[in-house]
């Protein structure tokens, strides 16, 4: 008798792990940055202690909006991209604005993916919605993502309305879940 096969894991996607988002003084400087970057690298080392497959967003846009020759647009140190993982890099807000994700993306039979990172109101949001129209579905893990500080009124408010916005269209998780499950949270 055969012993079944367990589900691949899901891919987790490390959205944005850049140092710009982490430069005081930075139009898009995120909330709480230190906090969830150990919650990602909690992450990020789960996963690949167990070989689990990883993905890595990059934002790259235009030099007005986010210069791409700047050595802010780099990895966080310890969040950069190993051999064997993916990496994408994308204009727009969506990493579905990159081809190659899209491509990537349409050809998983499974798609089961974890989101963390920075640009919850921007990259996470817009890649959930998007990925949401196109069947397929993701799970956000709440503590290990960040958004920069709103123009005006409560930071804390912003981030719980993006979060309750997105749970919409995307499972919300906590990494603490997902740690004591291995990552093995259903979609």
């Amino acid at each position: 008798m055969l012993a079944s096969i367990p589900d691949d894991p899901p891919i987790l996607v490390c959205a944005d792990l850049q140092v710009e988002y982490l430069t005081p003084g930075r139009r898009h400087v995120i909330l709480d940055g230190e906090a969830a970057t150990v919650r990602c690298l909690e992450l990020l080392t789960l996963w690949r202690t167990n070989f689990w497959p990883v993905m890595h967003l990059k934002r790259i846009a235009q030099a007005a909006w986010f210069n791409p020759a700047s050595r802010l647009t780099d990895w966080i140190a310890e969040a950069k991209p190993r051999p064997g993982e993916l990496t994408f890099e994308h204009p727009l807000p969506s990493a579905y604005s990159s081809s190659r994700f899209v491509d990537y993306m349409s050809n998983i039979r499974n798609v089961r993916c974890i989101l963390i990172g920075f640009s919850l109101d921007e990259t996470i949001l817009a890649t959930a919605v998007d990925g949401f129209h196109r069947c397929h579905r993701y799970q956000v893990v709440g503590d290990a993502v960040a958004c920069r500080q709103p123009g005006t009124g409560d930071a804390a408010a912003y981030k719980h309305a993006i979060v309750n916005v997105l749970g919409n269209f995307a499972t919300i998780h906590a990494s603490a879940e997902l740690v004591r499950t291995s990552g093995a949270t259903a979609v």
